[in-house]
């Protein structure tokens, strides 16, 4: 197993394997790889020396490893989810299976010939550690494209703004990332947009993010729950009617409203009975800095008031389903109805 940065650099140096398996949910690095070794590989002729590979044609690999490039020196092979490395493949299909374990046999065996005349990439969504996976982790590349930590995140955008010759602090890095989510590819698009409109040695500021950015649902709900809690019922609706003006559905806005209370409320019961925050509230790993907003936005409630809120989010729900009140006004009605 390597780890992305590690692999980055043999890229970068310009080095190919024979065999790499990538799998993971972070798709922009993993993507961004797979391009680096294309890039890496040289001039590829589609059917020729650049073999495409899906679970429907998988059985496919041993061929055309087999068969020479013709005129090439060797083939580039991306085998994208096969379906070789899911337990449910073997429910699915028992051939798959099968042809699993022909191909780690014929690894083993051809070792050699597979260095000399292939570049073999396995892109995969989700991987068992099976007998093929290990095979591929002796002779070749494994990297599993984890979600990257926030900090890893502003590493990044930090080093693309110095390319740039664009400065930002990290204060306002982490609240870049509050904003605009820990998504890599979304990151870089709303980072160079204001790399753009900053300039050549500018700086990039917390009004520029308000001002240009793209906020997530979740951070205008932050927002729009920091108003609440401080009585201000005038930005609590204008943020709601900035969501409503952006098309996002009514019905999503509400379901991201109890979702956001019910963790405010998991909050206040984790710190009364001494638990884990993060834990309780089913935080991942690159959502840690998150804690600490939920933390501030809970201390402007009580905990009877947000069990009181959840209960009324509920009951609109259902009285909006059943036609007896309208979605909008019964949602500007609950934010009146607390900062009253």
């Amino acid at each position: 197993m390597i780890t992305i940065e590690n692999l980055e650099k043999e890229l970068k140096l310009g080095k190919l394997n024979s065999l790499y398996l990538f799998y993971g949910q972070e798709t922009f690095l993993l993507e961004t790889c797979l391009k680096k070794i294309k890039t890496n590989f040289g001039e590829r002729k589609e059917g020729i020396n650049d073999i495409k590979i899906e679970e429907s044609n998988v059985s496919e690999i041993i061929a055309n490893i087999e068969t020479p490039a013709f005129g090439y020196e060797k083939k580039l092979i991306i085998a994208k989810n096969t379906g070789l490395f899911k337990k449910e493949a073997k429910k699915k299909l028992a051939s798959n299976e099968d042809f699993t374990k022909k191909l780690t046999e014929y690894f083993k065996e051809n070792r050699k010939a597979i260095q000399e005349a292939v570049v073999l990439v396995f892109v995969e969504q989700e991987v068992e550690k099976n007998e093929l996976y290990k095979e591929i982790e002796k002779q070749g590349i494994v990297c599993e494209f984890q979600p990257l930590k926030p900090v890893q995140i502003m590493a990044r955008l930090k080093a693309i703004c110095k390319a740039y010759r664009v400065q930002i602090d990290d204060a306002t890095l982490q609240y870049f990332l509050t904003c605009c989510g820990t998504n890599m590819q979304e990151g870089i698009n709303e980072i160079r947009k204001l790399i753009e409109y900053t300039g050549e040695n500018g700086t990039i500021r917390k009004q520029t993010i308000d001002l240009l950015c793209s906020k997530q649902i979740d951070s205008v709900i932050f927002d729009l729950t920091d108003n609440l809690g401080k009585k201000q019922v005038d930005k609590a609706l204008e943020v709601l009617h900035g969501l409503l003006y952006q098309k996002e559905p009514i019905q999503k806005i509400l379901i991201t409203l109890y979702h956001h209370f019910k963790k405010l409320y998991l909050v206040k019961i984790a710190q009364r009975e001494n638990k884990n925050i993060a834990e309780s509230l089913g935080l991942k790993p690159n959502q840690l800095f998150l804690v600490n907003k939920y933390k501030m936005q809970a201390g402007y409630f009580q905990e009877n008031e947000l069990k009181k809120i959840i209960e009324e989010l509920i009951d609109l729900d259902y009285h909006c389903k059943i036609g007896s009140i309208d979605l909008q006004v019964g949602l500007e009605a609950i934010l009146c109805r607390y900062c009253s």
